[in-house]
């Protein structure tokens, strides 16, 4: 079946059924799971799946409808539900939809080699990487790992003139261990994701991971409540600044449910905090040439120096605030309307590997895993509870757990005093290690 003729038809069809303007979002995919634990596979799920979205706009009233039945009949009557959901709701002027052409080059997005590995050694993928974990003599049981992968296509068409499509593809390893020690019980995680096989990290590092972040938090003690610096590791710097991120988004912002709301090219965070979102990074993991409705992806600066420089927008909340779309509409598939996302976020590192944070640090906390909610997207204050590794006289001292952070986004985010160089920018989230003057760290 020809899917671009298709969602060009369909433009059409809805057209003729009384639409003043109409997109289709048409989505087709394959996925791959495979399930191990303790050696014995137990499951291997394939599949494939195919739908398209309909969203039409009639007197300035926007309805949607969705079908994963590709029939004429079906998607008939898909169209007359969105037109008839359309008639129910309320106008806005702000109903519009993109009329841009244009195709962002992104160079990396598919790898037909995914599908042609042989399904006999993605099993032994699995098997082997939890066996690696397992021949650590610390690690006590398995949760279990896995190989995915999944492979699709997207294609849009509207009757602004616009028409594209893209094919993108991911594979991924990942497992789970557990590390016991008399009561004691830790778990440990690790993947890895790529666009590409080839890749995908070893699985002896996956292993080495996951078995690490199990048995490094055993026998963890207690520290007095204090004020003291916070080191945050890589792998949580998104719990803290994913609220920042979320602040940034301009429906929020016309809400005035942003703390971030009034702080257009103004310094609000330290001069080492750079962010960045990019759709347009080779072989990243959300990368695309066009977003959630057609428009062009971008690389675009957020906060230069501490200093906010812009917001994210779809199409229609772009209309609402007086702005064009910076293409970010974010879709969860064709079932869904577009909202507004992130593609590839990364900070800009620094000049210091994790190590030199710690021996810089007389007394505080690498903070390796938190629970809550990061910094509020409302009101910039932040807090949760924290895992980690205490440090003593620049060096690792001793695990801790049970520990509660806090603080306000001005203190946090002024109080950036050294930035890291170990960022991963194969994770969509790319941020080096951290380290905050001083929090407020709530212990015994």
């Amino acid at each position: 079946m020809d899917y671009k003729e298709l969602t060009e038809s369909l433009v059409a069809r809805c057209l003729r059924l009384g639409a003043d303007s109409a997109e289709v979002y048409l989505q087709t995919g394959r996925n791959l799971s495979i399930r191990v634990r303790n050696a014995d596979i137990e499951t291997i799920q394939e599949a494939s799946t195919a739908g398209i979205g309909i969203r039409v706009i009639v007197d300035g009233k926007t309805g949607f409808s969705h079908s994963n039945d590709m029939n004429r009949k079906s998607l008939d009557d898909s169209i007359s539900r969105a037109i008839a959901f359309a008639k129910l709701t309320t106008p806005d002027e702000s109903n519009i939809l993109p009329s841009d052409a244009g195709y962002t080059d992104v160079q990396g997005l598919y790898d037909p080699q995914i599908a042609q590995v042989s399904m006999d050694r993605k099993i032994e993928m699995a098997l082997k990487v939890e066996e690696l974990a397992m021949q650590d003599p610390r690690i006590t049981h398995s949760s279990g790992s896995s190989f995915g992968e999944r492979e699709g296509e997207v294609y849009i068409a509207n009757s602004s003139g616009l028409s594209k499509n893209y094919k993108s593809s991911i594979c991924s390893v990942g497992l789970g261990v557990v590390a016991e020690k008399g009561d004691q019980r830790r778990t440990g995680w690790e993947s890895s994701a790529r666009r590409f096989f080839a890749d995908l990290e070893s699985l002896e590092e996956i292993a080495a991971s996951a078995a690490r972040k199990a048995w490094e938090l055993l026998d963890p003690q207690m520290v007095r409540t204090q004020r003291a610096p916070v080191i945050f590791d890589s792998s949580v710097a998104s719990s803290l600044l994913g609220g920042v991120i979320t602040a940034v988004n301009g429906e929020r912002v016309l809400q005035g449910a942003s703390f971030l709301q009034s702080s257009m090219d103004r310094q609000f965070a330290s001069s080492l905090l750079t962010i960045t979102d990019d759709g347009t990074r080779p072989k990243g993991l959300g990368s695309s040439p066009f977003d959630g409705e057609g428009v062009p992806t971008a690389k675009r600066v957020l906060i230069e120096n501490g200093v906010l420089r812009g917001f994210l927008y779809n199409t229609q909340v772009a209309a609402r605030a007086g702005v064009k779309s910076t293409g970010n509409a974010s879709r969860g598939g064709y079932s869904s309307l577009p909202g507004i996302g992130t593609h590839n976020i990364y900070l800009e590192p620094g000049n210091y590997s994790q190590e030199d944070i710690i021996a810089a640090t007389d007394r505080g906390l690498l903070l390796k895993g938190v629970t809550g909610y990061g910094i509020n997207p409302v009101t910039g204050n932040f807090s949760g509870g924290a895992t980690g590794m205490w440090i003593e006289n620049g060096r690792i001292a001793y695990p801790v757990e049970g520990l509660a952070i806090a603080g306000s986004a001005e203190q946090i985010l002024m109080g950036i005093d050294m930035m890291g160089n170990d960022r991963d920018l194969n994770r969509s989230f790319a941020s080096p290690s951290f380290r905050i003057a001083e929090m407020q760290i709530g212990g015994a």
